[in-house]
């Protein structure tokens, strides 16, 4: 039997079909579905092409070895975006010595913008790009995990391994620093 004729199952009928039937030749549609979007999240972390396709390949590894923890309690997407940011942020964090709460606490904010008049900021998108590259990557991974991928803090405190309130809070952080540095560098947030 091949591939191909289980294109049509969703996530979760492919994994039960792999694990509990044994047809780990489907994983083949899972990794194949899911590779770009890999590999995109990695790339995003770690600005690497090549570094960006390994860890595409040993998060996938990962994943097909880890299977069979997966409990259904998330859809497979945000299984796979938690595994993959832990992996890319671990890699990081050993590489380069990156430790969120000690980088943090060097780079102290003199002062926290009100949520309030967040509402009321437009901001020009590449501007905001490039200010993205200049916070540390975990922040810039909770505001892409909350506003680009819109994962609920439930999903996004689950993928760093944090408690909602605590994902809430290290958000507006990272919403805070970011617009700190804009007007900082840009003089307003037009």
């Amino acid at each position: 039997m091949r591939a191909e004729s289980f294109n049509d199952l969703n996530d979760e009928e492919l994994i039960s079909e792999i694990t509990e039937n044994g047809k780990s030749f489907l994983f083949e549609i899972l990794y194949n579905r899911y590779y770009s979007k890999v590999l995109d999240k990695s790339y995003s972390l770690v600005k690497n092409g090549d570094l960006a396709a390994d860890l595409t390949r040993d998060i996938l590894s990962k994943v097909y070895e880890k299977l069979n923890g997966f409990k259904g309690n998330s859809s497979f997407s945000s299984w796979l975006y938690s595994i993959t940011y832990n992996h890319c942020i671990d890699y990081l964090r050993e590489k380069k010595k990156l430790h969120y709460p000690d980088w943090n606490m060097q780079n102290e904010l003199p002062e926290i913008i009100d949520e309030v008049e967040e509402d009321n900021i437009l901001l020009n998108y590449d501007r905001l790009l490039k200010l993205l590259d200049l916070i540390h990557t975990e922040e810039k991974a909770l505001l892409v995990m909350k506003y680009q991928d819109e994962l609920s803090l439930k999903e996004i405190g689950e993928a760093l391994r944090i408690s909602e309130s605590a994902a809430k809070m290290r958000i507006k952080r990272a919403k805070a620093r970011l617009l700190y540095l804009y007007k900082t560098l840009y003089g307003s947030y037009a």
